[in-house]
């Protein structure tokens, strides 16, 4: 690059720059997060900082200074780094490619925009727009860049270089940008008042950064200090020039680098990268065979949102099976919400969307299954009705179609017991809202043949989930692990403890939601259901309290009926129902349980169990057990997952801790039995 950047430094006769991606779909994703992993001190993030910054400054200057300009012409994504070098060109042209996006994402793995993106962008697009666009990671596409401001043209890719270059020749002869708008026009704009208003004077300003710090910590709880770090980076760079916002940039990188959140988060990333490069079997020469078609048994909540992703993400025919054509109906409608929203994003056009809505059909009978690849049933939990299903699809389809139950709690081995090919069973445990919700836990019974297994995964990233692959038992994974974190809830709430103020003192911790409102979402009745489940498999170690059964004899199933912990209205959540604590025979005191308490109680629950799965084999490693705790049921990021988190804090800490309660409450806190030869050992799980 600096050879390139020489070249045109010496060469009069060179009149402008396209800088424009030799891969295919890709601009720049952004740096090599493994390059991260390199930098061990803040000496040696502080040098490549400085660095990269230098050579982004020698670009931008080149218009300043010798009148040549940079136009970046970008197609597929420019993140991080990507957009970073865009920037400190003189103008960018997008193709309109649904591949082009554009962002700052480097807070979501602990690090901060430090090639000059606080600096540019602000100055770019305002201050709001690229607060909202750094403190959260936010990627836009190629309209949304355009209507900020971020690229001033947005062409066919074909067109991109002709087009960058026009810009670009065009800027060497005028001398000057030719996107800047003339007063009249500025005048006409409402985000020019705005910007008057609030950023270009001192009083404005400080509103502005105000109001963002306030939000910001809303959101983080303080767990999470790159953006605080970003906007402090931002915040020098408006107040004290340029220069100094790169020194700040620089400064808070090379700190966050070698922080423990950071790690963390970077660890969760790498998961991710080698969960998509494998196919969920020990023989990594396994392969999965070709899906062309896919049954949805159900088309409500979750058949609808697994057959849309079906559909929509992996592009396959699918078809489902209802009782009758309005459940048919429910589940095409699910499909067509999502695709009318890409068609207002303008992700795809009408025409798109209609197409794509050809490839669900639906049927109340088995008719179309006899050639289908994989069916995945969404019906009631009962073991009874799924053996039932099951016999169905065996019926109607190929002896090798695959069978996959999408069940929360159910043995796998159970249910493959009422099948004629149990090697075809599996589980894919789906999480709601499908479309939303990222973790795909598949789980597999003694029986299940590896080539149903691997073709699993496969249509799982198919459908864009970070897929685990877990062993059956009662509860699998993911919610076994919930199971004791619910349970113990409901204890600290016969303590005494408010609903909020256990729904706050987890927030804190650093769970997106907390487990009052969660049990609201996913239905007291449910996990009333399901806490019977786990106490038939496990015995007095999940016994909840009785105090749940008094809300479902008065009716009280959460969210989906509107009554609940909470007070519903028109499916918003408001204030607590106080009305739950005469139900309960509880009388609510804010003091009942430190704060810190339930935490650690709560919290310490659920990483001795993930601990007892790793160690009854459930789990196949660490690593699935932390990226399912995380992705599937929001366990705090920023500690890499609970088996970081142990080696974190400390096994002998946790172990420590874990007896410590088991004194005052009983058994249910006794640690697993590989936390102690951890704590004894000294041995890691995953640092």
């Amino acid at each position: 690059f600096f050879a390139i950047l020489d070249r045109i430094e010496s060469d009069d006769k060179i009149k402008a720059a396209v800088l424009i991606s030799g891969k295919k779909d890709t601009f720049v994703a952004g740096a090599d997060i493994k390059w991260f992993q390199t930098l061990k001190t803040k000496e040696d993030g502080l040098k490549a900082i400085q660095e990269g910054q230098a050579m982004f400054n020698r670009m931008e200057g080149m218009f300043e200074k010798r009148g040549v300009p940079t136009v970046a012409a970008i197609h597929g994504p420019a993140l991080g780094g990507g957009l970073e070098i865009a920037l400190a060109c003189t103008e960018r042209v997008c193709s309109n490619s649904p591949k082009t996006q554009l962002g700052l994402p480097e807070v979501q793995i602990g690090v901060l925009p430090a090639a000059g993106g606080t600096q540019r962008l602000p100055r770019l697009i305002g201050l709001v727009s690229a607060l909202d666009m750094i403190l959260t990671g936010k990627k836009v596409r190629p309209r949304k860049a355009k209507k900020l401001g971020i690229v001033s043209e947005v062409v066919p890719e074909p067109a991109l270089f002709a087009a960058a270059k026009k810009r670009a020749l065009k800027l060497a002869k005028a001398g000057k940008k030719t996107d800047k708008k003339s007063l009249s026009a500025s005048l006409r704009d409402p985000n020019f008042y705005q910007s008057l208003a609030l950023e270009k004077n001192p009083l404005g300003l400080n509103a502005v950064f105000a109001k963002a710090e306030k939000e910001l910590l809303k959101k983080t709880r303080g767990n999470y200090p790159a953006p605080e770090k970003a906007l402090d980076c931002i915040k020098v760079g408006l107040k004290k020039g340029i220069t100094k916002g790169l020194e700040a940039e620089a400064e808070h990188f090379s700190d966050l680098l070698i922080s423990k959140e950071a790690r963390a988060l970077q660890s969760i990333f790498f998961a991710t990268i080698d969960l998509k490069k494998e196919n969920g079997v020990d023989d990594p020469s396994v392969k999965a065979r070709p899906i062309n078609k896919v049954g949805v048994l159900g088309g409500g909540l979750m058949g609808g949102g697994i057959a849309a992703v079906n559909v929509r993400t992996a592009k396959l025919p699918t078809r489902i099976n209802e009782v009758d054509y309005a459940g048919v109906g429910r589940g095409k409608q699910y499909l067509q919400k999502m695709l009318s929203k890409d068609v207002k994003r303008r992700i795809r056009s009408k025409a798109q969307a209609d197409h794509m809505m050809q490839h669900l059909s639906g049927t109340t009978n088995y008719s179309g299954f006899a050639n289908v690849d994989v069916v995945i049933e969404a019906v009631f939990e009962d073991i009874g009705l799924k053996q039932k299903v099951l016999q169905a699809v065996e019926e109607a389809g190929r002896d090798d179609v695959i069978f996959a139950t999408n069940t929360s709690s159910l043995p796998i081995t159970e249910i493959a017991k009422g099948s004629k090919h149990p090697e075809t069973v599996i589980g894919m445990h789906y999480f709601s809202p499908v479309e939303k919700m990222p973790l795909l836990e598949i789980i597999v019974h003694p029986g299940t043949a590896d080539w149903v297994t691997a073709t699993c995964v496969e249509l799982g990233k198919m459908q864009g989930k970070t897929v685990i692959v877990v062993n059956d038992g009662t509860g699998f994974y993911t919610s076994r692990i919930l199971g004791p974190y619910m349970n113990e809830t409901a204890y600290i709430m016969a303590e005494g403890a408010p609903v909020d103020v256990i729904d706050n003192a987890l927030m804190d911790w650093g769970f997106p939601v907390g487990p009052v409102t969660l049990l609201d979402e996913v239905g007291i009745d449910v996990g009333v259901k399901v806490a019977g489940i786990m106490l038939e498999a496990f015995g007095d170690r999940m016994k909840a309290p009785g105090t749940l059964n008094a809300l479902i004899d008065d009716e009280r199933f959460g969210r989906k009926n509107n009554r609940g912990f909470y007070l519903y209205e028109n499916g918003k959540k408001g204030k607590v129902d106080e009305s739950v604590y005469g139900v309960l025979g509880i009388t609510p005191n804010p003091g009942a349980v430190a704060k810190q308490e339930i935490q650690e109680r709560l919290g310490l629950l659920m990483v001795n169990e993930a601990a007892l799965c790793l160690q009854e084999d459930i789990l196949r490693n660490p690593r699935d057990g932390d990226i399912g705790a995380i992705f599937g049921l929001g366990f705090p990021p920023f500690t890499g997952g609970p088996f970081s988190y142990v080696d974190l804090v400390g096994a002998d800490t946790i172990v420590g801790k874990l007896e410590g309660y088991a004194a005052q409450h009983g058994e249910r806190f006794k640690p697993a039995e590989i936390l102690k030869d951890y704590a004894k050992s000294g041995k890691k799980f995953r640092r």
